[in-house]
C-alpha cells in the first residue's frame, strides 16, 4: 500500500512539473516574443529599469524577461559557434585539399634551367664547377681590358676591386710649377700638335667589346668581378668618348658644317651618325641635338683649369651664370689613367623662372695628351641616373668637353665642344625660343666667353693692388673680402632664378596672367638672413640691344627712376673695384643720399660680355662693410641680393620683319627678394600675412618693371 502509494505520489509531481513548464513555455505571445526580439536587437542587455518598463509594455514579469534575455543570448551565441565552426572547417578542408596539390607538385618539378629533374648532389657539383670556369672567363676578360687601358695610357694599369677615395689629383699639383712648351695655335688647339700625340691615339683600336652577361655568382665571390666589370665598362666608355673629342677637333667637312646665318659651327647629324654609330644608346628619336663648338683663349694656366673642372665648387664659381648645382658622386681613377676620372652631377639654367634646368649624369675625364695638352671629357651614363634619381633621363651628353693648350705665358688656347641630346617635355617659353633653340643658351660660345670673363675676374681678384676708386677700402686684404661676398651674392642670385622646377620652393605661387612668379622658402643658412622669404621674378622683352639697357641700370643718374631702395633720392659711389678690363665690369659701394644719419649702403656688380650682362646688387649696412673692410669672415655676413639679368634676344640676323629691317631686342629679368619674417617657425606666419606679402613684392615687382619701361620709352 505505501509503495503504492507513494508511486502515485512521485507520478504525480512529476506530471505536475511537466505541465508546470509547458504553461512556462506557451506563456509567451507571438506579440510579446516579437516585441522581445525587437527590443534584444537594439539592447541586448538590458538593465532593471528597462526591464521594468518592457514588463510594463509587454505584460510580462521583469524575472521573466531577464530570463528571456538571458536564454536568448545563450542561443545566439551557440548560433554564432556553430557558423564559425563551419567556415573553419571548410578553411581547413581547402587548405588540406592546397596541401595535397602541392606535395603532388613537388613529386613532378623539374629543373627551371633545363627541364629536367632537380638536381642531387652529383649534379650540384657539377654546377658549381661550371660557375668556377665562367668565374676564370671574367678573370681573363678583366686582364684582357686591363692590358688595352695599358696600351692606351701608355704605362701599366690595374683595376682594383676598390673604388680610389676622393682627393685632389697629386699629379696636377706636382706639375703646376713645371715650365710648359709654347706652340702656334691656328684654328684648332691639336693642329700642330707633336707626332707621339697621335700615335697615342686609339682611332685604330676597335673599343672594348663588353662581356655577356655571366650567370649569376654562387655567392659574394662575384662581387669584386662585378666592380671590376663596371669600372671596366666606365673605362671602355672614357676611352672611346676621348678618341671622338679628339677626333672630332681635327676634322672639318663633312663632319663640321658652318652656318650660313651666324658664322658658327655645328655637326652634321648625318655624317657623325655614320662615323660614330650609338646603336646601344637609348635615346629618343623625337628629341632636340644641339652641337656647336668654340675656340677662346682664357687667362689662366691649363693645369689651373683642370683643377676648377675636377673641384665641383669651383667648377660653379667659374660658371654662376650657367651651373646652378654640381658635385662629385664617385672618384673612379685618379693615377692609372694619366688623369682623373669621376662621376659628377650637373644642373645647368638660363638666367630666368621661364624656361627649365637641365640634369646631367655624365662620366668626367681630365686627361694630359702631352706637356702642354689637356682634354676635359664628359659623357652622360644612364645607369648612374638611374642609381641617383629613379627616373629616366632627359638631357644627354654625347661626347662633350674641351682640348686645352697651356700658351706658356699664364694663358691657355681652350678649344670647347658641346653635343647634347634633349628632350623637352615643357613648351619652351616663347621669349627665349630662339635662344634656347639657337644653340646661343648652352652652346659652346657661351662657356667659351663666361670662362674668358670669370677668368679675368679671378686675375683681377688675385691683384692685390687693384685701384680703389674712392679710397675707401684701403688695404688689399678688405678689397678681396670685397670681392668674395660679391661673388658669393652673385651666385645666391643666380640660384633663386631656377624657380620653372620647384625643387628649392616647397611652397609656391605662380600668377601666369601676369607673367610674374613668386615663391617662398625658409631659410636657415648663414650667408641669407634666416626667416621665410619671398621671391618674386619675371621676364619680358624690350626692343633695345642689351648693352643699352645694362648702361641705363648702370647709371647712377638713372637709378632714381627704378630703385626702390633710394626713395627717389640720388646716389654717390663710395667706392668701386674693377674686376675686368671694361670699365662697366666693377664691384661697387653705393651710398644713397636719403639723410646724414643714414647707414644702408649697397653692395653692387655690374658685369657685361658679348653674350649678356648683369646688375646684381644688395643692401648691407655700415658696421657690416667696416667688418669686411678690415678682415672679417664674410660667410658670417649674410646678405639678400635682388637684380637685373640682361641678354640678347636670340634673334639672328635673318629674322626680319616684312620690310627686310632686323628687329634687335633684347630680354630682361628683374627678380626682388624680402624677407617676410625673421622668426624661423614657419607656424606664426598666417595664410593671410602670407598673401599679403606676395601681393606686395608682386605690387613692387610690376611697379618697377613699369617703371623701366616708361623710363626706356618701351611702353604698350
Amino acid at each position: 500500500m505505501d509503495d503504492s502509494g507513494n508511486e502515485q505520489i512521485g507520478e504525480s509531481s512529476s506530471s505536475r512539473k511537466r505541465s508546470r513548464r509547458q504553461k512556462l513555455c506557451n506563456r509567451h505571445s507571438v506579440e510579446q516574443i516579437q516585441q522581445l526580439e525587437t527590443f534584444f536587437k537594439e539592447c541586448p542587455h538590458p538593465d532593471e529599469n528597462q526591464r521594468r518598463q518592457l514588463s510594463r509594455e509587454i505584460g510580462l514579469d521583469p524575472k521573466q524577461i531577464k530570463f528571456w534575455f538571458q536564454n536568448k543570448r545563450t542561443q545566439t551565441k551557440a548560433l554564432s559557434e556553430r557558423a564559425d565552426n563551419n567556415i573553419l572547417r571548410t578553411e581547413n578542408e581547402r587548405f588540406h585539399c592546397e596541401n595535397m596539390a602541392m606535395r603532388e607538385a613537388l613529386k613532378n618539378i623539374i629543373c627551371p634551367h633545363c627541364d629536367g629533374p632537380p638536381p642531387g648532389e652529383e649534379e650540384r657539383k657539377r654546377n658549381l664547377e661550371k660557375m668556377k670556369m665562367a668565374n676564370q672567363r671574367l678573370r681573363d676578360e678583366h686582364e684582357r681590358i686591363s692590358n688595352l687601358i695599358s696600351n692606351f695610357v701608355g704605362r701599366s694599369f690595374a683595376m682594383t676591386s676598390q673604388l680610389a677615395p676622393q682627393n685632389n689629383v697629386g699629379s696636377l699639383s706636382s706639375s703646376s710649377d713645371e715650365s710648359l712648351v709654347s706652340q702656334n695655335i691656328i684654328n684648332s688647339p691639336i693642329e700642330n700638335q707633336p707626332n707621339n700625340v697621335r700615335g697615342n691615339s686609339t682611332a685604330n683600336i676597335p673599343p672594348p667589346l663588353l662581356p655577356p652577361p655571366p650567370p649569376p655568382p654562387p655567392f659574394e665571390e662575384n662581387e669584386e668581378i662585378r666592380v671590376d666589370r663596371e669600372k671596366s665598362i666606365i673605362f671602355g666608355t672614357v676611352i672611346t668618348a676621348t678618341d671622338e673629342i679628339v677626333e672630332l677637333f681635327q676634322m672639318n667637312e663633312p663632319i663640321w658644317i658652318k652656318s650660313q646665318i651666324d658664322g658658327r659651327y655645328f655637326i652634321n647629324r648625318e655624317s657623325y651618325e655614320k662615323i660614330y654609330p650609338k646603336p646601344n644608346q637609348a635615346y629618343k628619336s623625337a628629341a632636340r641635338i644641339e652641337s656647336s663648338k668654340e675656340s677662346g683663349v682664357v687667362t689662366m694656366t691649363a693645369i689651373e683649369l683642370i683643377q676648377i673642372f675636377l673641384d665641383p665648387v669651383r667648377y660653379m664659381n667659374m660658371f654662376p651664370t650657367i651651373v646652378t648645382k654640381a658635385r662629385t658622386i664617385e672618384v673612379v681613377d685618379t693615377e692609372n689613367f694619366g688623369g682623373s676620372v669621376q662621376l659628377m652631377y650637373e644642373k645647368l639654367h638660363i638666367l630666368s623662372p621661364l624656361v627649365g634646368a637641365r640634369d646631367f649624369f655624365f662620366i668626367r675625364c681630365c686627361r694630359q695628351l702631352d706637356p702642354t695638352t689637356w682634354t676635359m671629357v664628359d659623357v652622360s651614363f644612364d645607369n648612374l641616373r638611374e642609381i641617383q634619381s629613379g627616373g629616366p633621363s632627359q638631357s644627354w651628353k654625347f661626347p662633350s668637353g674641351c682640348v686645352i693648350q697651356d700658351l706658356g705665358n699664364g694663358k691657355s688656347m681652350v678649344t670647347w665642344l658641346e653635343h647634347v641630346h634633349v628632350d623637352d617635355k615643357t613648351h619652351t617659353n616663347r621669349l627665349y625660343r630662339d635662344l634656347v633653340c639657337g644653340r646661343q643658351t648652352f652652346g659652346a660660345k657661351r662657356w667659351i666667353i663666361t670662362l674668358q670673363r670669370m677668368s679675368e675676374r679671378h686675375n683681377f681678384a688675385m691683384n692685390a693692388n687693384n685701384h680703389d676708386f674712392g679710397g675707401v677700402l684701403g688695404a688689399p686684404e678688405g678689397k678681396q673680402n670685397v670681392m668674395q661676398i660679391s661673388q658669393r651674392m652673385v651666385k645666391s642670385f643666380c640660384e633663386i632664378l631656377s624657380m620653372g622646377d620647384r625643387l628649392d620652393f616647397p611652397t609656391s605661387s605662380e600668377m601666369t596672367n601676369s607673367g610674374v612668379r613668386v615663391s617662398f622658402r625658409k631659410n636657415e643658412d648663414m650667408s641669407q638672413p634666416k626667416g621665410l622669404i619671398v621671391t618674386a621674378a619675371t621676364s619680358l622683352w624690350l626692343p633695345l640691344s642689351f648693352d643699352t639697357v645694362f648702361n641705363f641700370f648702370k647709371d647712377d643718374k638713372t637709378r632714381t627712376q627704378w630703385d626702390v631702395l633710394t626713395n627717389g633720392n640720388a646716389v654717390g659711389e663710395l667706392a668701386r673695384i674693377p674686376t675686368g678690363y671694361f670699365p662697366g665690369n666693377c664691384i661697387s659701394i653705393i651710398q644713397p643720399y636719403v639723410s646724414k644719419e643714414n647707414n644702408m649702403l649697397l653692395l653692387q656688380e655690374t658685369n657685361i660680355d658679348p653674350m649678356g650682362a648683369f646688375i646684381i646688387y644688395a643692401p648691407i649696412d655700415l658696421p657690416a662693410v667696416t667688418s669686411i673692410i678690415n678682415g672679417a669672415d664674410t660667410t658670417q655676413i649674410p646678405i639678400l641680393p635682388s637684380g637685373f639679368i640682361i641678354s640678347p634676344d636670340g634673334r639672328l640676323a635673318a629674322d626680319r620683319d616684312s620690310n627686310g629691317i632686323s628687329q634687335t631686342g633684347s630680354l630682361l629679368t628683374v627678380a626682388f627678394q624680402i624677407l617676410v619674417s625673421a622668426n624661423n617657425n614657419n607656424n606664426s606666419i598666417s595664410k593671410q600675412q602670407n598673401m599679403e606679402a606676395v601681393a606686395t613684392v608682386h605690387t613692387l615687382l610690376s611697379s618697377t618693371v613699369q617703371k623701366i619701361k616708361v623710363a626706356l620709352d618701351c611702353t604698350d
